[in-house]
């Protein structure tokens, strides 16, 4: 019995903070970088996507929510399919930072190839490649003009 009882301690101490740093289910798109998954909000890691009020300028200088169109772009591409996220930590507003998928499919990713956000703050060099084709192929945001997410924030 008392065997038992330790293998048990032992499961649940070293399966317990692994499951809880991994949170899966239907995802509400809040905006272009963060999702909601059973009322927890989730920062997608590693990206910045333009503000849901955030303006970009086609090539003839007409402006357009880029923002709007980032976070209808990513719930188009989750399409009610099940997201998982890996946790990250939390960042300075409680959102829990994730690394989510769709199908295997990086969520970061897939935004930053379809250049519908940018790599956060430079912190990360994963997804330059990325961002490179995004840009030379003018998809998204890069089909224009636009102020970095960061600089809008701080402007507005």
């Amino acid at each position: 019995m008392n065997r038992f009882f330790l293998v048990a301690v032992l499961c649940c101490t070293v399966a317990g903070p692994g499951l809880a740093n991994s949170v899966a289910g239907q995802a509400s798109v809040i905006d272009g970088d963060t999702i909601e998954i059973h009322g927890e909000r989730i920062r997608l890691v590693s990206i910045d996507a333009p503000e849901s009020r955030q303006p970009c300028f086609d090539r003839q200088g007409r402006a357009w929510r880029c923002g709007q169109q980032a976070a209808l772009a990513l719930s188009d591409f989750i399409a009610r399919r099940p997201v998982t996220c890996q946790s990250q930590g939390k960042d300075r507003y409680r959102r829990i930072l994730g690394d989510c998928a769709v199908a295997n499919v990086s969520l970061s990713g897939w935004m930053i190839e379809n250049g519908w956000a940018v790599p956060y703050y430079d912190r990360d060099d994963r997804h330059e490649a990325g961002a490179d084709r995004a840009k030379v192929a003018r998809r998204g945001i890069w089909a224009g003009t636009f102020e970095l997410p960061k600089d809008w924030r701080r402007g507005n």
